[in-house]
């Protein structure tokens, strides 16, 4: 857990890795090389892709840290001093001697063989500059918003799935339907800046939702479930690995399904609704959502994908039914369930206009199946 704090804390500075390179890559390499640092010594479960013979008495603790050490000095050259230090003072909690000096040369072994691994991923290439479509339905930035920036993290190796396009959802129904139509209509409604349908509290969930960055709020919601069931070593380390590896893969999947049917976003659809690509919507060129609108294509939708990956981890590992009191930037925001919590990100990109309800339900079924994928295979 203090690697995972230590990690969201180097990524609260923009400029600690490209911007092209998306954070949950490393999370995924981070949580993955502590999970096979610890099981390589106990032996309990089977590793996800590096095992490394240990001696017996090595200390599980000393290799996890020294691998999550590893990671981030590798990750964040920049951020050594930082990382450097809270090496020191894990180590320091640990007894000198043979058991610690083995656990932290298997925990070296470990990252240095994933970080190699992962080192021709395709995260380092160029993305390929966007062209903005021009007919009903294609995908254009929003005016004023940034250009896309995850154009080919489609492409990207997954931790664990095949391919980007393993579960590639079915095409949405097009924008001419009368199913595309009543979604739109329900966001125009609910997601407008001066809504009056939208409830306060829905108001106040929206915000929120867009106020971190979503894999954070998820593994700091892992972190206080395994603090309030005092799990051990083991038990968390895997379900980190489980949690992480489950989102960077989502955020892959997603990405290829983005760009291969480059969906416009609401705020577009509603804006040219005076152009009769569909005789249900009514346009309405003044029309501005609750929030500013990503700056990618709006199918499928990325917080219902998520937060379904990671309700499905973290009820298969500490139950669903715990309360939970997440923050972000200063606001918290209190859930009677997982699930109750899952379900209020996904509505909430609803509640800022930023997605409609076919978005969302993509997005809830490509995350259940990446989660069952990865938790079948790790």
């Amino acid at each position: 857990m203090e690697w995972n704090r230590e990690l969201i804390s180097i990524l609260s500075d923009p400029k600690a890795q490209p911007a092209t390179v998306h954070p949950t890559r490393s999370f995924a390499i981070l949580q993955a090389a502590e999970y096979d640092a610890v099981v390589s010594i106990t032996r309990t479960d089977p590793s996800y892709l590096i095992s490394v013979a240990a001696p017996r008495g090595a200390r599980a603790d000393a290799a996890a840290d020294q691998a999550a050490h590893d990671v981030l000095a590798a990750l964040y050259p920049a951020k050594r001093a930082g990382v450097d230090q809270r090496l020191a003072a894990q180590l320091a909690a640990i007894a000198d001697g043979r058991g610690k000096r083995d656990g932290i040369r298997v925990g070296g072994a470990v990252a240095r063989r994933l970080l190699a691994l992962r080192s021709h991923d395709g995260s380092s290439a160029t993305p390929t500059r966007f062209a903005p479509g021009v007919g009903p339905g294609a995908y254009r930035p929003t005016p004023g918003s940034p250009a896309p920036v995850y154009t080919n993290w489609g492409s990207v190796k997954p931790f664990v799935l095949a391919s980007g396009s393993q579960f590639r959802p079915a095409a949405p129904p097009p924008v001419s339907s009368a199913a595309y139509a009543t979604a739109l209509n329900q966001v125009k409604s609910l997601g407008r800046d001066t809504s009056t349908t939208r409830t306060p509290d829905q108001t106040a969930s929206g915000k929120f939702w867009a106020a971190a960055p979503i894999w954070n709020l998820w593994n700091e919601a892992a972190q206080d479930l395994a603090t309030t069931q005092n799990s051990g070593l083991e038990k968390t380390v895997k379900a980190f690995a489980d949690l992480d590896l489950s989102l960077a893969d989502t955020v892959i999947a997603l990405y290829d399904a983005k760009y291969h049917y480059r969906v416009w976003r609401p705020v577009t659809a509603i804006r040219l609704g005076g152009t009769h690509y569909n005789p249900r919507v009514v346009g309405d060129p003044r029309w501005t959502p609750l929030l500013p609108t990503a700056p990618d294509p709006s199918f499928p939708g990325a917080h219902a994908a998520l937060s379904q990956v990671a309700q499905t981890v973290l009820t298969a590992f500490f139950g669903g039914q715990h309360r939970l009191a997440l923050t972000a930037k200063g606001t918290t925001r209190t859930f009677d369930s997982i699930p109750a919590a899952a379900n209020d990100a996904t509505l909430s990109r609803l509640w800022a206009g930023q997605h409609t309800a076919i978005d969302n339900s993509s997005g809830l079924q490509l995350g259940s199946q990446v989660a069952e994928f990865v938790g079948r295979h790790l």
